[in-house]
């Protein structure tokens, strides 16, 4: 099989899953609305790589149920939006892009193979850093640590809420809507993540977030695809 069906049904996969993102604030119908199309998107995506073989069509299935992983925990922040929330993103993004660049070691052979797993594992081990939140604090931590909200304009705005107005307007900028970018809030200050197109897609999103109410800054640490 060639890599212009493998990159075509890998963008299948990846439009399949941005296509049932959730808005904020879901209702419970809604969510359950949420899960039951995540289970059917994955098993189409699955089918997918049927028409593949070997490694590529272990790639194709990593992928899908990565792509599920990813959007299952972006439904939950949504339903639910908290830090921990956005974190779990965070961890199931990391470890899907993991999972599909080990696989793809599996092409390689000696030390090209043996470096490939270690830079992918390093690769997950950057994305999965956690900002030091009060809810990924330990227990003392969290009882000294000032509530997470700041003054703004004479208001007091919390960073979950923030954190919800930042995906609402990325997700609303039509150039945006395929790229993978996650969000968090501390304090304040906003952190995206994840993969884009390209650097103009990474100004639209820094400028975007930077735009909204409470935002006292933005921290860029999202990546071009094919540049990390």
């Amino acid at each position: 099989m060639n890599r212009t069906n493998i990159t075509t049904i890998a963008a299948a996969i990846t439009l399949a899953f941005s296509a049932g993102a959730m808005a904020e604030s879901l209702s419970k119908a809604d969510y359950k609305a949420g899960k039951d199309r995540t289970s059917a998107e994955y098993k189409s995506a699955k089918a997918a790589c049927g028409s593949l073989s070997g490694n590529a069509k272990d790639i194709c299935v990593v992928e899908a149920k990565g792509k599920e992983k990813v959007a299952r925990a972006e439904l939950e922040a949504s339903y639910k939006p908290s830090s921990k929330a956005n974190h779990a993103v965070t961890i199931a993004r990391a470890e899907a892009d993991y999972s599909v660049a080990k696989e793809k070691c599996d092409d390689m052979t000696g030390n090209e193979k043996k470096t490939c797993v270690t830079d992918a594992k390093a690769a997950e081990a950057r994305a999965k850093a956690p900002m030091q939140t009060a809810e990924n604090m330990p227990a003392k931590a969290q009882a000294a640590a000032p509530a997470t909200k700041h003054e703004s304009a004479g208001e007091y705005v919390d960073d979950a809420v923030i954190t919800s107005k930042v995906k609402a307007a990325v997700l609303g900028e039509a150039s945006l809507k395929s790229a993978e970018i996650n969000v968090e809030t501390y304090k304040g200050v906003v952190q995206l993540s994840g993969f884009v197109r390209s650097r103009a897609d990474i100004d639209k999103a820094v400028a975007v977030a930077k735009s909204v109410k409470g935002a006292s800054s933005v921290k860029n640490d999202m990546v071009v695809k094919g540049q990390q």
